[in-house]
């Protein structure tokens, strides 16, 4: 579950997924220029898209989470846009692979009264 109000960057471009913690957060700082030890979400794609990285320093320690797709590709932005915030909603649906830059709402029945 992700946490309530927790701000997610994606880091733009492809990493190299052989890095463990401690190289995601050496880029988190030297390029995105943020701490990666503030409790924020980092999320990093490989380059073939199908498996994404996230590092997360959650107060006691730090934690890195995998996820592979089995088919398809994480939607990712292109490497100009820099570092992206997304919403944890949005990372919701981007771990589902979901669209997550025009999710949409599907049409709901109103009561009939």
């Amino acid at each position: 579950m992700i946490p309530t109000g927790v701000r997610v960057w994606l880091a733009t471009g492809h990493t190299d997924m052989r890095c463990g913690y401690n190289k995601l957060a050496l880029r988190v700082q030297e390029l995105l220029g943020k701490d990666p030890n503030t409790g924020q979400l980092f999320v990093f794609r490989g380059r073939r898209g199908h498996l994404i990285k996230v590092i997360w320093y959650d107060g006691q320690g730090a934690c890195l989470f995998t996820k592979r797709l089995e088919r398809g590709r994480f939607l990712w932005p292109s490497p100009a846009d820099g570092a992206v915030s997304i919403s944890a909603a949005q990372l919701s649906y981007l771990l589902s692979g979901i669209d997550w830059r025009h999710p949409q709402e599907t049409w709901r029945p109103s009561a009939v009264g």
